[in-house]
């Protein structure tokens, strides 16, 4: 097998196939190895989390090039700031392994998201309500 066909192979797999290369090679390339990290990697449900984690990994990573990293992003935080304030997620963007560019967006899309008001949140003014009986008199006025 050349190395043509195994790029060719690992490209369908896509992320999981990286993955899996690189714990192949951080283990020495052994089956054993192998097995080992996966199931490390798979923490508490072993192989098969292993296993599972890189079926995740592929699902995120489909996602991630439909969408583009800056849009999951910025949609991952403006969920996360309805219950975190701004000046921790702020911080959190500033230490991220990205480049100046995308914590810059980050960080403006964090800070000028101005909060939406829902309908259910509108509060009505007090309304005044008369009820009049079958003579013309006021009985309830509230």
């Amino acid at each position: 097998m050349n190395m043509d066909e195994i790029v060719k192979k690992l490209a369908g797999l896509g992320l999981p196939g990286i993955i899996l290369v690189v714990l192949a090679v951080a283990s020495a390339g052994s089956n054993a190895a192998i097995v080992a990290a996966l199931t490390a990697v798979g923490g508490p449900f072993g192989i098969v989390g292993g296993i599972g984690l890189l079926g995740l990994a592929g699902v995120v990573g489909d996602t991630v090039g439909a969408y583009g990293i800056e849009a999951i992003l910025k949609a991952v935080y403006s969920e996360r700031k309805k219950n975190e304030s701004v000046r921790s997620l702020v911080k959190e963007i500033n230490d991220l392994p990205i480049s100046d560019e995308l914590k810059a967006k980050l960080t403006t899309h964090v800070e000028s998201e101005t909060d939406t008001v829902t309908e259910a949140e509108v509060v009505e003014e007090p309304r005044t309500i008369e009820i009049v009986d079958e003579n013309g008199e006021v009985a309830v006025e509230a």
